[in-house]
């Protein structure tokens, strides 16, 4: 039996049995095209496949080796290594003074000017406190300011810190170490300070208080346009060195045990009685509210005689440190009559006074026991007597007249800060503007703060300014007269305790006094009251030496270039 194919044949092409790339042409013979393939051998496929199995074998025999046999050694060094982050932190910031003298500089670690002049100002560094590190604000390690500028300006003289990691294993060494981020150095402070007359100035302090008996001693300088300050000098000081490093216990226990509080900023946290350095202010005060005209005079016999008017056989003296005779407003300033701001002060006779309430209101007006908000970390207040005050005090005593006139010479209740009363008197120069103050140079007469302008009209202020030059020329500031430069001065002399054997040595002004620049207190602590050499003392001897080391601080220039704050009247 036949079967037939089902397959159709079909004609073949000659060209078909002969189809090679030589008859081709368009072929591209680099790529292979009319070439015929041939098939993978199958020796080349079995190598291949071995030579993966050998791979794959040595990946497990592998993996068993690490996890069987080495498993406990690797497990041991990833608990052993550790990755930790550290700190790196940034170089600090120099301090300079206002002319680029270096007052505290790197050197392997924090150094500081070793003159104690500076220490109040500058402050010092030091590890945080438990309080700190409560609240996380510092590293365990990490140095800040504690005082002064250093405090106030830690932030910026800190820089930003930086981070890297660090593997280190049980023995404690770092296997590896990478920085992530990179620290950013603390920026440069540069202060108003002229170094060299803060040191002269803290010095004549030093040599008055050892010379006079005096316990302790302050001055500063003020800027009456801009509020930058000069110099601020507190004796006794400290070795901020000392206490930064923390290396040398006895001299830092030393500080801490002596009555004379090294560590107190005098000029910011000292509260005294002004005694009669507050006159000048009341007298703007009895100008402004009309109790009494500049050239009416009031008679000084010496003492004030009130009688009781519940008994007018007895009598209540309130003394004058001597007999003046008739005083105007100007000569009561320049030599400081006692009588003359009690009239106007509680009045008397037909003579009327300011009263408690405006004596209050205006030595507040002035910034006297107000913050000044001057740029270091603390300060003190101060207080100005009241009805209140005396009544909380003095277990509800009613206020009298004669706790009126103890307050409008500056005792009784009245305490401020030697750096209140500079500002106070600046206002008192610059035409009545309440500037506040700064150690810190600035950069542009647009930093200059006015807080207010005083409601206190020009001709009024000038009066006082007046009455302050006739005190250099020939009342109780005559020690100032000098041929260095023109000044304008108060003093005072506060009586302290009940034996009243020991007195504060006030003197403030400013200079020159044709166009102010500068407004100065100097105050001298707990001398003896028979003392002659004081606060004027001090002065006196710095502006000589000023005269031939610093002059361009005295000299009148034009204020014009120091921004609003200059637009004042001149005499």
């Amino acid at each position: 039996m036949f079967y037939r194919s089902r397959l159709k044949s079909r004609e073949l092409n000659p060209d078909e049995v002969f189809l090679d790339s030589s008859n081709l042409p368009e072929f591209d013979n680099q790529q292979f095209e009319g070439r015929l393939e041939k098939a993978i051998s199958r020796k080349t496929i079995l190598f291949f496949l071995l030579i993966c199995l050998g791979i794959f074998i040595i990946f497990v025999l592998r993996t068993g080796y690490l996890q069987l046999a080495k498993g406990e050694y690797y497990a041991n060094r990833s608990l052993n290594n550790t990755l930790n982050l550290l700190t790196i932190f940034p170089e600090r910031g120099n301090i300079y003074d206002r002319n680029g003298e270096e007052l505290a500089w790197n050197d392997q670690g924090r150094k500081y000017s070793d003159n104690p002049a500076f220490s109040h100002i500058l402050g010092y560094l030091g590890y945080p406190s438990p309080e700190d590190m409560a609240q996380e604000l510092y590293e365990s390690k990490e140095l800040s300011g504690k005082s002064g500028v250093e405090k106030q300006y830690n932030k910026e003289l800190a820089g930003v810190k930086g981070v890297k990691i660090i593997e280190v294993n049980a023995r404690g060494e770092v296997a590896s170490d990478h920085v992530i981020n990179q620290p950013q150095s603390g920026k440069d402070l540069t202060l108003a300070i002229d170094h060299k007359v803060q040191a002269k100035l803290y010095e004549i302090i030093g040599n008055v208080v050892a010379d006079r008996g005096f316990t302790a001693g302050s001055g500063v300088i003020v800027d009456t346009q801009t509020g930058e300050i000069l110099a601020m000098a507190s004796y006794p000081g400290y070795d901020p060195n000392a206490i930064s490093l923390g290396n040398d216990p006895v001299k830092i226990n030393s500080y801490f045990g002596d009555s004379r509080n090294p560590l107190l900023n005098r000029l910011v946290l000292g509260l005294y009685t002004p005694g009669s350095v507050f006159k000048p202010f009341m007298a703007a005060a009895a100008l402004a509210e009309g109790v009494i005209e500049p050239q009416k005079t009031i008679y000084s016999a010496g003492q004030l005689e009130v009688v009781n008017p519940y008994n007018p056989k007895l009598k209540t003296i309130f003394k004058d440190w001597k007999a003046h005779g008739a005083v105007d407003m100007r000569k009561a300033i320049a030599v400081s009559s006692n009588v003359y701001f009690y009239v106007i002060g509680g009045g008397f006779g037909d003579q009327k006074g300011l009263g408690i309430k405006n004596i209050k209101k205006y030595a507040e007006m002035f910034g006297l026991a107000r913050l000044t908000d001057i740029d270091l970390p603390s300060e003190a207040v101060g207080s100005i007597p009241s009805v209140e005050w005396k009544a909380k005090n003095f277990d509800g005593e009613p206020w009298r007249v004669g706790d009126t006139y103890h307050t409008v010479i500056g005792q009784y209740g009245v305490l401020v800060t030697p750096l209140q009363m500079a500002r106070a008197y600046a206002a008192i120069a610059n035409g009545g503007k309440l500037i506040k103050p700064t150690v810190r140079k600035l950069a542009s007469p647009k930093e200059i703060q006015i807080v207010a302008s005083l409601p206190i009209e020009a001709k009024d202020l000038k009066i006082v300014r007046e009455g302050m030059r006739q005190g250099v020329l020939e009342g109780t500031a005559a020690g100032l007269n000098t041929p260095s430069v023109k000044i304008a001065a108060k003093t005072g002399t506060a009586e302290l305790g009940v034996s009243k054997e020991k007195v504060n040595s006030w003197v403030t002004g400013f200079f020159p006094y044709d166009t102010p620049r500068y407004s100065f207190v100097v105050v001298m602590e707990k001398g003896p009251r028979s003392n002659t050499i004081g606060g004027v003392f001090v002065m006196r001897q710095l502006f000589d030496w000023m005269k031939i080391y610093t002059p361009e601080y005295l000299e009148d220039t034009d204020l014009s270039l120091r921004g609003e704050a200059a637009n004042l009247p001149h005499d």
